[in-house]
């Protein structure tokens, strides 16, 4: 298992797990134009030469980055490849000057294992909604809202 920055090769194996966790109602899809817009943000985690794991770290404000369309392929689900992705995340944060992570999830329980804390959604800054305008589900999300301080 390798784990690295996301290179133009990866855009289709992104695409496939994100979207195949946003068919479940996970996480938000992503058209194949917006993962090119936004690869520089993605890590991955590689083995046999296939995308097996992705995770992306999104500024979202001074001092605030998000972690989002964070997947595992479900045949490697349980082995630690997500608790790696979010580590390596955790690192690129704290070099790029990061001092809080947020997401807002369906697993919360993954990520108190990976050291985030439950917070009121209300206590995010308004500039990370903007992605939610386009949910399915905005106004009334049903995730839970998690931070991370570094």
């Amino acid at each position: 298992m390798i784990i690295r920055k996301a290179v133009l090769t990866d855009i289709e194996g992104i695409y496939e797990l994100v979207n195949y966790y946003a068919e479940k109602g996970m996480i938000l899809p992503r058209s194949l134009h917006s993962i090119f817009e936004t690869l520089r943000d993605f890590t991955i985690v590689e083995a046999d030469g296939k995308v097996i794991g992705t995770g992306a770290l999104t500024l979202a404000w001074d001092g605030l980055a998000e972690v989002r369309a964070l997947t595992v392929a479900p045949e490697h689900l349980r082995n630690g490849v997500g608790l790696q992705l979010v580590a390596a995340m955790t690192v690129e944060a704290k070099q790029l000057g990061i001092s809080r992570l947020f997401t807002l999830t369906y697993e919360p329980e993954f990520f108190k294992a990976a050291g985030f804390a439950e917070i009121s959604k209300e206590a995010l800054p308004h500039k990370v909604w903007r992605d939610c305008i386009n949910c399915s589900k905005f106004p009334n999300c049903d995730e839970t809202a998690m931070l991370m301080s570094l």
